[in-house]
């Protein structure tokens, strides 16, 4: 594979958008290709750098010339403020390498050039000036591919008996209790079917008694004992009726007594 080294300066940021609200911003620069974390590269901090910091510092990348040439990859800024309770994005700047590649000149004086910093919202906030300068290609063996990593064994093989009084802890291959060898399913309640509603003939039939289990019979309503009537009141209702009636009974025979007297005494003047 072919490489061309590059070399850029990053040089200084205008007019970026201030993220902090109560202190100066302290900003730096993290450059990759592509986004590709094995590539980054951070500038200093500049203290106090606020919305138009300088850095004027170098850094050194191999970039795969067939991907440049095939506009597959790209240089990355971003733009950070650096605090005390986590660093904050500011804006980010993307350079597509083939652009770079077809406006390098004569290739032996660095180019300075100048990009739009790009908020986390899209929106265009400051500017961003770097140079660069490629040098002669040369050619890399490609990388070895990784290896696929061996699978661990949970357990070491252990001989029974040896080494450890936990080896015979482990059950032995094929150690499952044979056929038989546990004890039969405890039986499971009845099922009771749940009857049809309303039966055939439209009429509804008594509800079913109370099942136990899973069964669906109804709970039976228990019984309120009946309140004993006061016999007492109706006796006492009763007798005072009978002492009305006997004492009228009573009085008549009173008035019947005394019309015979006088009807006698009436017969003997005569």
């Amino acid at each position: 594979m072919e490489y061309r080294p590059l070399e850029i300066k990053v040089l200084e940021a205008k007019d970026l958008k201030d993220v902090n609200f109560f202190s100066t911003m302290d900003v730096y620069v993290v450059v990759t290709i592509s986004g590709d974390p094995r590539t980054a590269q951070k500038t200093p901090v500049h203290k106090d750098g606020g919305t138009s910091p300088k850095w004027n510092h170098s850094m050194k990348f191999n970039v795969d010339d067939a991907l440049a040439h095939q506009n597959r990859i790209g240089l990355n800024f971003t733009l950070r403020s650096d605090r005390a309770f986590g660093d904050r994005d500011i804006g980010e700047v993307f350079v597509p390498m083939k652009e770079l590649l077809d406006n390098t000149g004569d290739g032996k004086i660095d180019r300075v050039v100048s990009y739009s910093v790009r908020k986390t919202s899209g929106k265009a906030k400051g500017t961003l000036s770097f140079s660069y300068k490629f040098g002669d290609k040369f050619s890399a063996p490609a990388p070895a591919p990784k290896k696929a990593e061996e699978p661990v064994m949970a357990y070491p093989a252990m001989a029974p008996g040896a080494g450890s009084s936990t080896a015979n802890h482990y059950p032995k291959h094929g150690g499952y209790p044979p056929l038989g060898a546990y004890p039969p399913p405890v039986a499971a309640y009845p099922y009771q079917a749940h009857p049809s509603y309303p039966p055939q003939g439209g009429v509804y039939g008594p509800p079913p008694p109370m099942g136990y289990g899973y069964g669906y019979g109804y709970p039976q309503q228990a019984q309120q004992p009946q309140k004993k009537k006061n016999k007492f009141g109706l006796g006492l209702g009763a007798g005072l009726l009978g002492g009305l009636l006997i004492g009228d009974m009573i009085g008549d025979v009173g008035s019947y007594d005394a019309g015979y007297d006088a009807g006698f005494d009436d017969g003997l003047d005569f």
